[in-house]
């Protein structure tokens, strides 16, 4: 896929600290941006799915893990 432009506002005082250290912003704004939706679609994925979850974490309170018989640890 290919890059596009955006613009962001940045603090001033971080941007030039950025910019002393030798820092590429772009990346380090991509590679924010790329952590804060991997973590966002984590949450909504575990609020779509909380009853399940629940449900299963019920059971193997109940019933304890499954096949676990045959675990040989």
């Amino acid at each position: 896929m290919g890059r596009i432009k955006v613009n962001l506002t940045l603090d001033a005082d971080v941007a030039a600290t950025a910019r002393a250290l030798g820092l590429n912003m772009s990346r380090l704004a991509e590679a924010a941006i790329v952590e804060a939706a991997k973590t966002e679609r984590n949450r909504l994925w575990r609020a779509e799915n909380q009853s399940a979850i629940s449900a299963y974490a019920e059971e193997v309170a109940k019933e304890g893990l499954p096949l676990a018989g045959f675990r040989s640890f």
